[in-house]
């Protein structure tokens, strides 16, 4: 869906690979899913935090399951921009996009 907006997407397997591609590459905005294998989406966010240089300060937008209270808090802790909820509505994560400054 968001090729077919313009936007070029890359994916990330697992929490690993999502740091790896941060620290290579050059994004305006990081979908993180909070549950992946090896890496969760918590741990890889706080490396990316630790990345030196641009990288470090790009939006992340947690993607997740969890609603629950206090997981805002927790996302928001671990480096994060802003959550979405599954299943995600495609035109709050557009909206999300565009103030964010990634559409």
């Amino acid at each position: 869906m968001l090729e077919k907006k313009g936007y070029a997407v890359q994916c990330a397997q697992n929490g690993r690979e999502a740091v790896e591609s941060a620290a290579d590459g050059k994004f305006d905005l990081i979908l993180m899913d909070i549950q992946m294998p090896e890496m969760d989406g918590l741990e890889a966010t706080r490396r990316i935090r630790n990345l030196k240089g641009p990288i470090s300060k790009v939006p992340i937008i947690a993607l997740t399951a969890h609603a629950m209270k206090g997981d805002r808090e927790r996302f928001m802790k671990a480096g994060m921009d802003e959550y979405l909820t599954k299943p995600v509505e495609f035109p709050e994560l557009l909206g999300l996009l565009t103030r964010l400054g990634g559409g």
